[in-house]
């Protein structure tokens, strides 16, 4: 089977760690400190975070927005800190404080905006430097969730940043039910999505979970790393999933879990050589509305 073993040059080692949100931002840190541990122990070059980091409680949607910090805040400087000690990238999501500024931050002057609504930020940190900070595009605003009321939506698409000579796009969460988003990654030449969630439970809604994220690592011959935060509220099944639509690594919808594998260039060449969608699509590549 196309990308089961292969190992090359261009391997990547990559790590995803589900666990429960705590209320309390130390304790979080505290947490995400003893994945990075691990997780750089075993080879990772990159660990991926689920989404809403600082805090959560329970199905109380608006406790995390309360707890949004601003960029330079203690904890973002703590994840920061990590990464560097840890020597490792973290990819993840946290939510950021309308007053906060864009200078000197990495972030976009768009991103500044007099809207009192929460950011809900994907973070890309590598090696202690933000290098990437992309705002939620799509909202969730289904099954009777209402995010736009304490966050407001992104206006760019989602950026490519590069990890140890692999392009890697990010979206969040509600992000993957829009295929255009992954396709707009892979065309600007994404290897590798990564997606970080708060997947929350009901109906169908695991299998909705499974079915998206095997359908934009197949549909866009990319490599899919999905992290979802695992609770009562949120169902946990983080995976990775290859070029192929392989299911490489999965943890389970109970409890705190780190999977990891290696991406493998060669199978990421071979995947598209096979089957190569992105040459063959006869569409224009998307294009984000106003």
């Amino acid at each position: 089977m196309v990308c089961s073993s292969c190992e090359d040059s261009g391997h990547l080692s990559v790590a995803v760690a589900q666990f429960t949100v705590a209320e309390e931002p130390e304790r979080n840190l505290e947490i995400i400190d003893g994945f990075a541990r691990d997780a750089a122990a075993g080879g990772a070059k990159l660990l991926v975070l689920p989404e809403g980091l600082i805090a959560r409680r329970g199905d109380d949607d608006s406790y995390a927005a309360a707890r949004a910090q601003s960029l330079d805040g203690l904890f973002v400087d703590g994840l920061r800190r990590i990464s560097a000690q840890r020597h490792i990238a973290l990819m993840g999501t946290v939510h950021v404080a309308p007053e906060v500024s864009a200078s000197g931050s990495g972030i976009p002057e768009s991103m500044k905006n007099a809207d009192s609504r929460v950011s809900n930020m994907f973070l890309v940190i590598r090696y202690g430097e933000i290098i990437a900070a992309y705002r939620k595009l799509h909202l969730y605003d289904a099954f009777s969730a209402r995010e736009s009321d304490v966050v407001r939506p992104g206006a760019e698409l989602p950026p490519i940043v590069d990890i140890d000579g692999w392009k890697i796009g990010v979206m969040t969460c509600y992000d993957v039910r829009f295929p255009e988003t992954a396709r707009s990654l892979a065309v600007r030449g994404a290897g590798v999505i990564v997606v970080s969630a708060a997947w929350v439970r009901g109906p169908l809604k695991e299998q909705h979970w499974k079915l998206l994220t095997t359908a934009r690592a197949l549909e866009n011959t990319c490599y899919v790393l999905a992290c979802s935060e695992v609770s009562s509220r949120n169902i946990g099944c983080s995976r990775i999933i290859n070029p192929m639509g392989e299911i490489v690594a999965s943890a389970g919808d109970e409890g705190a879990e780190l999977i990891a594998t290696g991406l493998s260039r060669e199978c990421l060449v071979s995947a598209r050589q096979i089957m190569p969608v992105l040459q063959n699509c006869r569409f224009t590549d998307p294009q984000l509305r106003d």
